[in-house]
């Protein structure tokens, strides 16, 4: 159905459903904008209780890895607060290890006493320290790696800087940092390819000041989790911790621990928050001492899943307070628009004669009131009638009774009859087909039929065509093309013959013998069409531009009764896809094709 026949059926004239529609409306939108609205405040709390828990966890592992920095830093302060311990290091880095286990030797001796030995103080660094993997001693004059690890192993390497790379890694540098496990110290000193991250602070003499070498301590990257054991079943997205430039040092999703972090330009860019070009939404705690960066970095769609439920629940919620503001006020609404309804019904009634009819509506409201006053409108009218007008209704009847009698269609037909034998007695036998065609015409067009077919409208055409074959002898021809399982199909009263009769009166050329006109009917989809074609004078193109716009406009003026007639109906019973087209061409013709719905036969409609 057409949103226009919609509208005209439904709303048009149906105020209480226009009041059902803008009410409904009204309480549609004000319910999805106040849910919008919650969910928006709701949706952005929950986001935020996410992000203070992406927080908490980055400054655990802030706190975490800070803690193990100052630790070693720690450790650089206690050697050079201790004047001992910090020449027992000096001497032990500066010289070759055979020296040193001399000069603690004659230390011994001569002292009679047992100070720190440096050995003996890193050894016990690492074995206080679960979670350090191995702590290495660069020293710079001897080119020499000191190695301890947790399994209390001391390994001596040597790294002479034409064989190695080890050298120009521990090139002294100005600040210790947070950095990755070297690769070519990880291999010099037979470290597994574990996660690891590692603290390095350059080692200096004490009296000259000179850098004589490196501490490195390598720390295991997994022992990170234990500080995120609090927050770990509520973490979105991956917690990282990035070096100063820009290297992964731990990834708790795995994906990017070892390479460069394809984003650090973005992070390095804003100051503790922002999302990425991929939806990314993260923020980051920056250790300046350590150098790191711990970030926590979530994508939008794990951050969806935290308002998840309350979207659904919001959802929820909408759909059933929709449907009760739609329901209650339309059962309250309908139940006027019933009885509103049935006081129409019998308005309807009492308009097509039932005088007896009354209103059945026992309420006091104001439909009630209504319902009262016509039906006390109805019993004086019923009394006045029965007084006036009964009499003078039976009189009119009566006479009209009699007039009717004497135009009987019986008495046209017997006269019509006698007229033909008449004219057949004299000779004038063309007189007589000619009469016959005219009385089985008036007969079919007078005659009350319930269901008017195909077939009954073709015949009428083919007895007014034949009375004017006859009219003109041999300068007129005709032709009715149809197939007999369409005879059946319903369409509309005098719905051809006044098309044929246009032919007739604007398109017959007397002088010619060639005067021809054929109907031919076919079924076309869902439609029932009918073209009539002729080859008479035809219609110059601009009287065919008035025709078409005539045929077009919505009232009548009088001009061009059959076509606007056969046109009108069909538009008005069926919709705009029926009615009429033309085509004309001067001196060759004209065709009119005629569209009907293709239906079998019903009730037969009179417009």
């Amino acid at each position: 159905m057409l949103p226009g026949n919609i509208y005209r059926k439904y709303l048009k004239h149906n105020v209480f459903m226009k009041i059902i529609l803008l009410f409904s409306a009204i309480a549609v939108v004000t319910i999805i904008t106040f849910s919008y609205l919650m969910f928006k405040v709701m949706s952005e709390a929950a986001v935020q209780r996410q992000m203070e828990v992406q927080k908490q966890a980055i400054e655990s592992v802030g706190n975490y890895i800070g803690g193990k920095y100052e630790s070693v830093q720690t450790t650089m302060r206690d050697i050079y607060r201790d004047n001992e311990l910090a020449a027992n290091t000096s001497y032990f880095l500066e010289h070759p290890y055979q020296d040193y286990v001399n000069y603690r030797l004659d230390r011994f001796y001569k002292e009679n006493s047992s100070p720190t030995d440096t050995m003996t103080y890193f050894q016990n660094k690492v074995d206080d320290d679960p979670d350090i993997r191995s702590l290495i001693l660069y020293s710079a004059d001897q080119q020499q790696l000191y190695v301890y690890n947790s399994r209390k192993q001391f390994k001596i390497i040597s790294t002479n800087a034409v064989r190695s790379f080890v050298p120009d890694v521990m090139y002294p540098q100005e600040s210790s940092n947070v950095s990755g496990s070297n690769i070519w110290v990880r291999k010099t000193v037979g470290l597994l390819d574990l996660p690891m991250y590692s603290i390095r602070m350059p080692i200096n003499n004490e009296q000259s000041l000179r850098n004589i070498g490196q501490l490195v301590v390598y720390f295991d990257t997994q022992k990170i989790w234990n500080s995120l054991a609090s927050s770990k079943e509520n973490l979105k997205g991956s917690i990282l911790v990035l070096s100063g430039d820009g290297e992964v040092l731990f990834d708790s999703s795995g994906a990017y621990y070892g390479r460069k972090y394809p984003y650090i330009e973005q992070v390095n860019s804003v100051y503790d928050n922002g999302v990425m070009e991929e939806g990314m939404t993260f923020t980051k705690l920056t250790q300046s001492q350590g150098g790191f960066t711990v970030l926590s970095a979530v994508p939008k769609r794990d951050l969806a899943k935290t308002y998840r439920g309350l979207q659904n629940t919001i959802l929820t919620i909408s759909s059933i307070c929709i449907l009760f503001a739609i329901l209650i006020p339309s059962l309250f609404i309908s139940n006027f628009a019933k009885r509103t309804h049935g006081i129409i019904r019998f308005t309807r009634k009492v308009r097509n004669g039932d005088l007896a009819a009354r209103i059945t509506d026992i309420r006091d409201d104001e439909l009630g009131q209504i319902s009262k006053s016509f039906n006390d409108m109805l019993d004086e009218l019923n009394l006045y009638i029965e007084r006036v007008y009964k009499a003078e209704i039976k009189q009119k009847q009566t006479e009209l009774v009699a007039l009717q009698a004497r135009i009987s269609p019986h008495f046209l037909y017997n006269t019509l009859e006698v007229i033909r034998m008449r004219a057949i007695s004299q000779g004038a036998k063309d007189v007589g087909e000619m009469i016959y065609s005219l009385s089985v015409l008036f007969k079919s067009l007078v005659q009350q039929k319930k269901i008017y077919t195909l077939k009954d409208e073709l015949e009428a055409c083919r007895l007014y065509l034949e009375l004017f074959r006859i009219r003109y002898k041999d300068k007129f021809s005709y032709t009715i093309t149809a197939d007999s399982r369409l005879d059946s199909k319903s369409i509309i009263k005098l719905s051809l013959q006044p098309l044929i009769e246009n032919f007739i009166v604007h398109g017959i050329e007397t002088e010619r013998f060639d005067n021809r006109l054929a109907i031919d009917v076919a079924e076309e989809g869902n439609a029932l069409v009918a073209v009539i074609t002729d080859n008479g004078k035809g219609i110059e193109p601009e009287r065919m531009a008035e025709i078409r716009e005539e045929l077009e406009k919505p009232e009548e003026n009088g001009q061009m009764f059959g076509l606007r007639s056969v046109h009108s109906r069909l538009r008005f019973l069926y919709g705009p896809s029926y009615g009429i087209e033309i085509e004309s061409r001067p001196g060759e013709g004209t065709s009119i094709k005629v569209r009907y719905p293709l239906r079998e036969g019903t009730d037969a409609e009179d417009v």
